[in-house]
Order: structure tokens, then sequence, then C-alpha cells
């Protein structure tokens, strides 16, 4: 299921934007509300957890080899989801105009403040807990909340997705945009496919479903093994990888038509080559956009 309660690695990947607005001038992409959404104390925290080498024992780093763990393991792989799905999600505004944007996992996402598109009726998801933590956070800052942003607490041990969003006032029949970031290197393509089931079953014809995922490669670099390791360390173990046909026929099965599929290589080429610190893609995550084309009528 996409449940993410303020996990550490979600917290890593909000401290990923942050820093990223106020450190790197070539963006690959800029939230520059993340940081004041996360606060001082959490991005102080999480730049700690880094430093010590996310066991909060060891001596700390340097500034500098923090930066460049910070480059090497934490940022590439937020900040080219994140890019990969707003586009898509402006893209598919523009061409359908009043659309709902469902955030799986929602988390620290700071996209409710920056839209300026009142057409989008945003749904975020997330664990009551974390998303009792980030209203909470909203009005320390007194932010004002905009009217067409739904909140949707759902418990995923006890409760389904679809009905906790059709409570919130989502209209399957309106075409819908759904994210699912960092959810899948945490669950088995039989875990996640459910979610994407329920995805299905909301679905008007032509919506859409966005996520990324790393590829089962075997042999992994060492990159790809060391974070591994590190978000073991922090209780999050990774479940090993997708193979991309077993993807493609999951939501074939399902009603999706893939329209937009970028492996390792491309995710370089569209959002890292040309860099001159050294950022680049990770080498086994894939980004992937699907339609659902379940009864439609192409004619």
């Amino acid at each position: 299921m996409v449940e993410k309660r303020e996990s550490v690695t979600a917290k890593l990947c909000a401290f990923a934007r942050a820093w990223h607005a106020i450190h790197e001038r070539d963006k690959v992409f800029e939230d520059d509300l993340a940081f004041d959404l996360m606060g001082k104390e959490e991005y102080d925290a999480m730049r700690e957890l880094v430093s010590r080498g996310f066991d909060g024992f060891a001596k700390p780093f340097s500034p500098a080899d923090t930066e460049e763990i910070i480059k090497e393991y934490i940022a590439p792989i937020p900040l080219a989801r994140i890019h990969f799905a707003e586009n898509r999600l402006h893209a598919f505004a523009a061409k359908h105009g009043r659309i709902q944007y469902v955030i799986c996992g929602a988390g620290s996402d700071t996209f409710l403040f920056r839209n300026d598109n009142p057409d989008i009726e945003i749904y975020e998801i997330d664990h009551p807990d974390t998303q009792r933590y980030k209203r909470e956070r909203i009005r320390q800052l007194e932010w004002i909340i905009p009217g067409n942003v739904h909140f949707v607490p759902v418990d995923f041990e006890k409760q389904r997705m679809t009905e906790q969003l059709l409570k919130a006032g989502f209209d399957p029949k309106i075409p819908a945009f759904f994210s699912i970031l960092g959810v899948t290197y945490y669950l088995t393509l039989d875990v996640f496919s459910d979610t994407l089931a329920q995805i299905a079953e909301l679905s008007a014809p032509e919506s859409a479903v966005v996520f990324d995922y790393p590829m089962k490669t075997g042999e992994y670099p060492e990159r790809v093994a060391r974070l591994e390791r590190i978000t073991a360390s922090l209780g999050e173990q990774m479940r090993g990888g997708y193979d991309y046909n077993e993807v493609s026929r999951t939501l074939y099965a399902l009603g999706f038509q893939i329209d937009t599929y970028l492996p390792p290589e491309k995710v370089q080429a569209e959002y890292f080559t040309g860099r001159k610190d050294g950022m680049k893609a990770f080498e086994n995550v894939s980004l992937l956009s699907a339609a659902y084309t379940a009864g439609y009528n192409f004619e």
C-alpha cells in the first residue's frame, strides 16, 4: 500500500528538496517552500543524521563530505521523480481542464501551496498521524490552506483508499492524476498492484498514474547496494525491485497503458546530463507514467 508514516526516509526526501533549493543554482526541481514546511529544527536534524553516517554515533563528516553524500545518495531520486511527476501533471491539466490530483503518501509535499491552477482539485492521502503532523506545521506557519485541497487520512491497516477518497468528495467521473512516489522500494509488486487496482477502480477513462520504481538488476552497483544498507539501517528494508515486463503486464491487466517510460539512462539524459556538481541518476531507478484506458472509445 501507500503508507508513509513519518518514516526517516520520507523526511530525508523532504530534506533533499529543501537542501537543493537552498544550495544549488542549477535546479533539477525547485521547491522553494520545502525548507519552511520542514522547519529549521527538522532540517538540521536530517543534516546531522547524514553527517554522522546515518547512525547518530559516528564522528561527523566535514561539511564538504556531507554535501557529497547528499548529492550522491539522498538528492537524485526525489528530485528527478518530482520533476517527472509534476511536469506530467501540468500537461495532463492543460489537456483535460478540470482535473483531480491525488498524491498518495503526500508527506511534506508542498504542491498544494505552489499550485496556481484553480482547476486542479488536490487530494492528499496519508496516514492520520503523518497528516496530523503536517496540518499542525501548517497552522504554526499560519499558511492558508486553499479551498481546492482535501486531506484524506487513511489507516491502511483498517481502511481502503477508495472508500476514503470517495468520502472526501473525489468524483470518479472527472479525470484524475495519481502520483505514487517513493513507495515501490519497500513493497513487493503483488502488494503494490493492490494500490494500482484501487486506482483503476476509481479512474475515469484517460486518468493517469505516475510512479518511480527500482529495477530488478541482479548484481547492484556499489552506490545502489550502499543505499539499500542505509535504508535498512534506518529500519526500512528495500524489497529488491521489479522487472519492467512484470510491471507492464500488471498495468495492462488493470486497464492501464504505459505512455512514458524512463529507464535510468534516460533519467540521466533528461535531468542530470551536463551538471557541474556531479549529481547523477541512480543506476537502478526508472520513472513511469500510464493512462487508464479501460472502457475508453478511441474512435
